[in-house]
């Protein structure tokens, strides 16, 4: 298995989400109220499935990888094109995580959080098709066998770090509120 497997698979969880998100925004333009707690919801699954966990394994090990096999100007510029993204998504979804808290503490712009959302749901298929099509099967020819095998055991362990590194951070902080 080529260590894309497991990241088109991620793709197919953040398209799940971005329909929940989309069908969401969609209620609230005809008039129900924002669901705080979907939205807040939202914002963990995207602040740590797809960035911390998903954009974590790209950053952290493929694109490391990449940085030293000397890739494709071409590929080289989308690579730091998808890191840019990456950061935008993160300013995404921090915006709609304070609108989210402005709603519910003074019943704040319903149409900031709208617009978040549509936003969100706008910005992450493009990315993905960029990556799914367009960059993922191109960089795999950089890599041998071995390399490969090697990086789906470290995006295992990535995955298996990051779970604990998580709830423990959880947990120190619940001891200092306690």
């Amino acid at each position: 298995m080529q260590p894309i497997g497991p990241l088109m698979h991620e793709h197919r969880l953040i398209e799940r989400m971005i329909g929940i998100i989309q069908k969401h925004a969609d209620a609230i333009q005809k008039g129900a109220k924002p669901d705080y707690k979907l939205i807040a919801d939202a914002v963990e699954f995207f602040r740590v499935y797809a960035d911390q966990c998903h954009h974590g394994k790209e950053e952290a090990l493929l694109f490391k990888e990449l940085s030293n096999k000397g890739i494709s100007k071409d590929l080289s510029a989308m690579m730091n094109q998808l890191i840019q993204e990456h950061k935008q998504g993160r300013r995404m979804v921090g915006a709609l995580h304070e609108a989210n808290l402005a709603f519910l503490d003074s019943g704040g712009d319903v149409g900031e959080v709208i617009q978040l959302l549509n936003d969100l749901a706008s910005f992450y298929p493009e990315h993905i098709a960029r990556e799914d099509k367009h960059f993922f099967f191109p960089v795999m020819e950089y890599f041998s066998r071995e390399e490969m095998d090697r990086m789906l055991d470290d995006f295992n362990k990535f995955d298996q770090e990051m779970i604990h590194n998580l709830f423990r951070e959880k947990v120190r902080r619940w001891e200092e509120s306690a």
